[in-house]
C-alpha cells in the first residue's frame, strides 16, 4: 500500500515519546559525548531549566522510520524506510533547527524542524515545515522533558475532524534516541501510535 498524500496537516514528525524508567543519560553537548564528558538527561533539574534540553540531538543522525500507511483507520500496515537528520542549536541553546531527509517510497523529500523554549511558560514549541508544502508551517506541539522523557501535545485536523497530536522522545543515549507520534480522536482518552523513528548517530 502507498502512503496517502497529506492526510493531515502534520504529515510527519514533529517530536516526542513513551515514558519509561531507567533511561540512559544524555550528554550535556554533542562535544561532551564525543569526549566522554559529563552527561545528563533532558529536563534534569540540576541544570538551567529548558536550556540545553535538545543538546542530545545536536549533530548528524541516521534515522530508521516505521509508519502506519493509514492513521486512525484501524490499519496494521506499517511501512519502513530510511532517512537522515542534522540538528544545530540556536538562541543560545533555547532553540534548535534540524534539516531532515526522508527516503519515503512514494517520493523522497526534505523537511525542517524548528524548536524554541519559552522561559515564561517553561515549555518548548515545535514547528514542522514540509518541503513539499513550503507555503505553510505546521501548527506547533508544546511541552517539555521530565527525567529524560519528552512529551509534546497539540491540535490538528484529520479527514476534516479535530484530533490531538502527541510527540514523545525516549530511550535517549549519547548515540541513539527514539521518537514517536500518536494521534487521538477523542480528546486524548485513547491514542494510536502511527510513526516511530529510531535515531543512530552518524
Amino acid at each position: 500500500m502507498t502512503i496517502p498524500t497529506r492526510t493531515t496537516r502534520r504529515d510527519t514528525l514533529g517530536l516526542a515519546l513513551a515514558a519509561g524508567a531507567g533511561l540512559a543519560a544524555a550528554p550535556a553537548t554533542a562535544e561532551a559525548a564525543a569526549a566522554g564528558g559529563p552527561a545528563r538527561l533532558p529536563g534534569d533539574t540540576a541544570v538551567s531549566k529548558g536550556r540545553g534540553d535538545f543538546d542530545f540531538l545536536v549533530g548528524k543522525w541516521k534515522v530508521r522510520h516505521r509508519r502506519l500507511t493509514e492513521r486512525l483507520a484501524g490499519s496494521t500496515d506499517w511501512q519502513e524506510f530510511d532517512g537522515t537528520s542534522d540538528l544545530w542549536l540556536t538562541l543560545d541553546g533555547l532553540g534548535t533547527i534540524d534539516e531532515n531527509w526522508l527516503d519515503i517510497p512514494t517520493g523522497a523529500y526534505k523537511a525542517v524542524g524548528v524548536r524554541a523554549y519559552d522561559q515564561a511558560t517553561g515549555k518548548w514549541s515545535i514547528w514542522w515545515l514540509d518541503g513539499r508544502y513550503p507555503a505553510s508551517m505546521e501548527p506547533p506541539v508544546r511541552g517539555g522533558f521530565t527525567n529524560g522523557v519528552g512529551e509534546f501535545l497539540g491540535d490538528d485536523v484529520l479527514r476534516d475532524k479535530p484530533i490531538k497530536v502527541r510527540f514523545r522522545w525516549l530511550d535517549i543515549t549519547p548515540t541513539s534516541a527514539r521518537w514517536e507520534q500518536a494521534f487521538s480522536p477523542d480528546g486524548g482518552r485513547t491514542w494510536e501510535v502511527n510513526w516511530e523513528m529510531a535515531f543512530t548517530r552518524a
